[in-house]
């Protein structure tokens, strides 16, 4: 693994961590931890989907006898990034939709 891929790596999981930590240690009324909750609904429903899609392509692949599927799976930093982005999207679109 090259230094790019480790620094790209370090710095996407700070920024991970700090988004979904610092919308948890946020004390506000009830309308903030509505749409904190329903961002991190929303971003569980993205996780589990694209859960489901990989085993459904796993099994797929080994029932049809690809060879070249070698079972490795999904990236963790394309997982990471995926779900950090969408739960952003989704915390600002609330943000914006229910006025906080």
């Amino acid at each position: 693994m090259d230094w790019v891929n480790i620094v790209y790596s370090v710095i996407l999981l700070v920024c991970g961590i700090s988004i979904f930590v610092t919308t948890f240690f946020q004390k506000g009324d009830e309308r903030r931890k509505f749409i904190n909750n329903k961002a991190q609904s929303y971003s569980f429903m993205v996780v589990f989907g694209m859960l489901i899609l990989e085993v459904a392509q796993s099994i797929y692949l080994t029932i049809q006898g690809n060879t070249s599927y070698n079972g490795i799976g999904i990236s963790p930093i394309v997982f990471l990034t995926v779900i950090s982005i969408i739960y952003l999207a989704t915390l600002l679109i609330y943000r914006k939709k229910y006025g906080d």
